[in-house]
Order: structure tokens, then sequence, then C-alpha cells
């Protein structure tokens, strides 16, 4: 019996700025990051079709991204050539694991850049192994400091913020709770998070920026924790009404999603590497009972 062709698992690290993107997922007719990076990846390995990708978090439109972690299963002969093509191939494209980086720059858009790419740790999933993602959200809320180089990764606002009242409304709201008055509901889908930090400081240039860590994030839940904590910055609502809202566990009107071009996916923060099975095991289950628990209305 023929043997099924091997394959080995990639890591692959990537930035992108998501103001020409659909969002990270494929869509039919849509320029999107998943269909544009398994392009490149189908190109440069000489696959037959572009690769399934598995990313750790799914970005909106307009969402950027400078960690994003993404693994691909491809034949392990495709890899091995591209990272050693043998004697007198490749002149021009870099060396051993430098070619799969120059290769795919010279193929990729200006707005996706790979930062690193080889054979993943045994057992590593992007999306099910990671522990945490840590996410951005850049306000300018001075007219003399807009700066207009930057205006695709920063909401402007005219209303001065008042940082410290709105990290004390982002203080009740860290930790495990239902986030579903923050949260575009998915059949079947849990929206229970582990919010692991949530504040706002000034950078060097005076532009509030917000630091936001969880186990994971459901659909619009950034977007409409940052649209609360402005009302409070504002002084629209008292530091006291986000935790009104969650605990609620409903979604109020009164907060505001903001708009996807000031967000971005920082970081994604994996186990150690003996770890990554166990922790990837871990989340399918969860997940899994999670869905069937729904499905039966429990």
């Amino acid at each position: 019996m023929e043997q099924e062709p091997r394959s080995v698992r990639l890591r692959i690290d990537l930035a992108y700025d998501g103001s020409g993107f659909s969002g990270w997922a494929a869509q039919p007719g849509r320029r999107t990051v998943e269909e544009t990076l398994a392009a490149a990846l189908g190109r440069v390995l000489r696959l037959s079709g572009p690769p399934g990708l598995t990313v750790a978090g799914r970005t909106d439109a307009g969402v950027h991204a400078r960690g994003q972690v993404v693994h691909a299963d491809v034949p392990a002969p495709a890899w091995t050539s591209l990272t050693d093509p043998g004697p007198g191939q490749g002149a021009g494209q870099g060396t051993g694991a430098a070619r799969p980086l120059t290769r795919l720059a010279a193929v990729l858009p200006p707005d996706i850049r790979v930062h690193a790419v080889g054979p993943a740790p045994d057992g590593f999933d992007a999306r099910f192994s990671a522990l945490w993602r840590r996410y951005s959200y850049r306000v300018c809320d001075d007219p003399a400091r807009a700066d207009p180089l930057r205006r695709n990764e920063t909401l402007w606002t005219p209303r001065r913020l008042d940082l410290a009242a709105m990290n004390e409304a982002a203080a009740s709201l860290a930790g495990e709770h239902d986030f579903a008055a923050f949260c575009r509901r998915r059949e079947g889908a849990t929206t229970v998070r582990t919010l692991r930090q949530l504040n706002w400081q000034r950078n060097p240039q005076g532009v509030a920026v917000a630091t936001v860590v969880a186990d994971a994030f459901c659909h619009n839940m950034v977007r409409a924790l940052v649209g609360a904590l402005l009302a409070v910055g504002e002084g629209r609502r008292p530091p006291g009404w986000p935790a009104e809202v969650l605990a609620a566990a409903v979604r109020d009107p009164a907060v505001r999603v903001v708009a996807p071009h000031g967000l971005c996916l920082e970081e994604v923060g994996y186990p150690k590497p003996e770890e990554l099975a166990i922790r990837a095991t871990e989340i399918r289950n969860r997940r899994t009972a999670t869905a069937s628990r729904s499905a039966s209305g429990c």
C-alpha cells in the first residue's frame, strides 16, 4: 500500500496592516489576509494549491496585527526543497532558514510581512495551544498631537479623556466573566472569557493606549470594551457603569463598538514546548463540551 505523503507543521509569525483587507478569514470576492498568505505559501512551496491555515486570532476588517501566529501543514519534501535546494540553485534567494522569508517577501504585498517561519514544536496548534492574546487600542484625544501619518492605526476623538476614571472602570472587568454584554453572540459558542489585563496609559506622544490581554476574545469584545471605557473617559458615564453592563449579560445599545482601525493584535502567548499538546487538548475538549451544552439547551 502506498504511504501517505509525510507532512511538516509550520509555525508562521506575521504582521499586517489591516486597512486594505476584509479581515483575516477568506471570503469569496474579497481581499483577505488568509487567502493572500495562503496563496503566497502555495507559490513559494510549489504546491498544487494554497495550504489550509489555522490562525491564533481571527481579526476583523480593518484590524491590524504585529504578532499574529499561524500554522500550516505542508508536504515535508516541499519544505525541504525550499530550505535546501541543492548546489547551484536558489542564487539570490538567501540561504537555509533565510530563504523562505526572502521568497515570501518577494511574493507578498507590502501590507503583509512574515517575520519567522519554520517547523513547529510537536503538539503546536496556533489557535488551541495559545494561553493568551494581547491587543492594543490607540486613541488620540488632543488635536495638537494628532499625527496624520498614523491615522490608519489611531482613533481620533475631540474630547479629552480621563484615564484615571477609565482605569478605575476597567479594574472591575478583570477576571473570568460572561462577557455576553460586550460580544456578538455566535451559535454554540461561549462568551465566558478570562480578562487578564485591561488598562490605559499615555505613550511618549501623548496618545492614550489600551492594553487588553485575555485567554481569548469573542467577536467585537475588545472594541466594545474600549467603547464603554471611552464613555467613562469622556465623562458621559460613571466609572461603575461598565461593571453594571457586564452584570446584565445582554448587549446594551449604549455601548458603542469603536472603529476597527485603532485595534492591533500585538502578541500571542504559548506554554513551554512540552505543554503545547496538553493545552491544545484541554481547550478543544472545553469548547466541544460548551457547544454540546448549547445544542442541548442546557
